[in-house]
């Protein structure tokens, strides 16, 4: 199995257009790497492929990445698309999939709802083409292609939703994926609280992908960027005795590799005390780009 990672950085990406702040400016004088919004690409076969998250970068992501270029006419190697939630930045690249004759959707039903009543952009995408809906329900596998399967597990979050209802059930979800060959990761782009359930869907997995949003709680109170903390946002910080990086440390797992990183977060940055301390717990910072064979 390979898997691509389209786009490393959180909504926005990095760096954000109308952000100012010490990382941001950084990355725009040179001094660190921009980064598009976050989303993978997995595939068992390397002819057949499946998008995570469905970014705003999505165009630019695609055609940064030959293996996602149409082979003739408009035949496609993209075979679907699976979300992990209704965020914006994860959903808002559907819309740039209108010219698909036919899209092949993987979501909870509360994150289909979602896009159907609250944001609206499945209402719209579907004036432009058909979309075939496939419920994901956590706890059960399905196959995606010959020799690779996948199973969601929900991610418990008491963030408030923007578009109606309440923190419901499975509206935050993460993916196991799997080969025919044993190959295995983990995908959990938004996580608030690493609960014991969690800890058993990581507890030795070969490659973990998981939220590096914030570096600490207090990250955009302290930049006078925002009035809630990267918990209250639905992200558990990287820093601090129950930070992710020392909640994970214990787990077992072969290899961590951060993703969905804010604009502000110092780890961003090469040399930085910050990037330093996650190499230090032997945990790496994910580029666009990076191509990982398990």
């Amino acid at each position: 199995m390979l898997l691509r990672v389209l786009g490393s950085a959180a909504g926005g990406g990095s760096p954000q257009w109308n952000c100012g702040c010490p990382v941001c400016a950084a990355v725009r004088s040179g001094a660190g790497v921009a980064r598009t919004q976050s989303s993978v690409a997995v595939s068992a076969d390397r002819r057949r492929w499946f998008l995570v998250n469905a970014s705003p970068d999505l165009r630019a992501q695609f055609e940064s990445f030959p293996a996602l270029h149409p082979r003739a006419d408009r035949t496609t190697p993209l075979e679907a698309v699976l979300l992990t939630d209704a965020e914006l930045d994860h959903t808002m690249g559907l819309l740039l999939l209108r010219e698909a004759g036919t899209l092949l959707l993987y979501a909870t039903p509360a994150v289909h709802k979602t896009l159907l009543d609250g944001s609206g952009i499945l209402r719209t995408l579907e004036h432009y083409c058909l979309v075939e809906w496939r419920a994901v329900i956590p706890g059960t596998d399905f196959p995606l292609a010959d020799g690779l399967f996948c199973r969601a597990f929900d991610v418990p979050s008491t963030k408030h939703p923007r578009f109606g209802g309440g923190p419901d059930p499975d509206r935050v979800v993460g993916y196991r994926l799997t080969d025919e060959h044993g190959g295995t990761l983990v995908y959990l782009p938004a996580v608030q609280t690493l609960t014991r359930a969690l800890r058993r869907e990581i507890e030795g997995c070969p490659c973990l992908l998981i939220d590096g949003t914030c570096w600490r709680d207090d990250e955009l109170i302290r930049l006078g960027l925002a009035g809630k903390t990267a918990r209250e946002m639905g992200h558990l910080p990287l820093d601090g005795p129950d930070g992710s990086l020392a909640q994970l440390a214990s787990l077992g797992v072969r290899r961590t590799v951060l993703v969905h990183m804010n604009n502000t977060n110092p780890v961003l940055l090469e040399g930085t005390p910050e990037r330093r301390t996650v190499e230090e717990y032997g945990m790496e910072v994910a580029m666009d780009g990076l191509e990982i064979q398990v």
